[in-house]
């Protein structure tokens, strides 16, 4: 079971607290920003950002999670003594096929769904294709992203989740945990300000789905392909002024696009997309017991039977 492969290392509550706070101190700094920061003095900010050559603020913006995942692996390693895979999925190895079936599965939707409301109405989206800076865009991002979405898969799904989990015994209470982290840490974000605090349940729900999936499936691989088809179409596809991350995307949302509108249609879409998307991983890695798997008991310990890690029984 995932959140059990916790026991595999050393938990030491001072450990986990020293990982813990090293590195959710960007996330930390977003929060604050959040709940303390005049809204007057991140207008400022974030006007100052769209000053900001488009590619540059990319690297900036996505440099640190370079030396954060760094570090979160190398404490995971050495401080808790306990594998990348243990802290990857309850498998025997990392399935790279399924975090690249996830990754097209969410492609695919997102294209699909994408371009068949351009067609009924193109009002609010501008074609942007500037060959030369978009090739420039496409190897940064498939150098970035997947490690800065590791990080984050790592840190929520991963290690906070399998920490709370055992500290907690429980299966719902890290998904809950973690799921509304992600979204309040997500809520310094130039969307939030853009769109209103409306979007925070986006985030949360988005949240949600990742735990789920991770929960259901016993791994990270599918919130790790998930995670990286999101965000790269967020920067290759199309981009808006109000973007956490500025880019010379295909296409660009136009100034005439309405906030609301644009919130409203994120919500419908994650209404719609999400069940999709877990009805598609259920029927394909046939998912059993979605009760036990999000609102049962975690085990005490890992019990080896036959070279896999299960449940106590009477735990289920």
């Amino acid at each position: 079971m995932f959140i059990e492969q916790a026991y595999k290392g050393d938990n030491t509550p001072w450990k986990v607290l020293i990982t813990t706070f090293l590195t959710t101190g960007i996330f930390l700094v977003n929060v604050a920003v959040f709940f303390f920061v005049p809204r007057e003095r991140t207008d400022a900010m974030y006007e100052a950002l769209k000053k900001t050559p488009k590619l540059l603020g990319m690297v900036v913006n996505l440099l640190p999670f370079v030396l954060l995942l760094g570090l979160l692996l190398f404490l995971v390693v050495y401080l808790h003594e306990r594998s990348v895979t243990s802290l990857t999925t309850s498998r025997p190895r990392i399935d790279f096929r399924r975090v690249l079936f996830a990754f097209l599965c969410v492609t695919t939707l997102i294209v699909s769904t994408f371009f068949i409301g351009y067609a009924i109405d193109d009002s609010n989206v501008a074609w942007n294709f500037q060959p030369e800076k978009f090739a420039v865009l496409f190897v940064l991002a498939i150098i970035l992203f997947p490690i800065q979405i590791a990080f984050e898969e790592y840190l929520f799904r991963g290690f906070l989740m399998q920490q709370i989990g055992i500290a907690t015994l429980s299966r719902f209470a890290p998904l809950l945990t973690t799921s509304v982290c992600f979204g309040i840490f997500h809520g310094a974000n130039p969307e939030v300000n853009e769109l209103g605090y409306g979007i925070m349940a986006f985030y949360i729900g988005t949240g949600f789905l990742l735990g789920i999936m991770t929960l259901m499936d016993e791994g990270i691989e599918l919130s790790l392909g998930y995670h990286l088809a999101n965000n790269l179409m967020a920067v290759l596809l199309i981009s808006s002024d109000f973007s956490a991350i500025q880019s010379d995307a295909l296409f660009r949302l136009t100034e005439e696009a309405p906030p609301q509108e644009t919130l409203n249609e994120m919500i419908v879409s994650m209404l719609v997309t999400y069940p999709l998307l877990l009805f598609i991983f259920a029927k394909r890695y046939k998912w059993h017991d979605w009760k036990g798997k999000l609102f049962g008991k975690v085990a005490t310990r890992l019990i080896q039977t036959t070279g896999n890690y299960e449940n106590d029984s009477n735990l289920q």
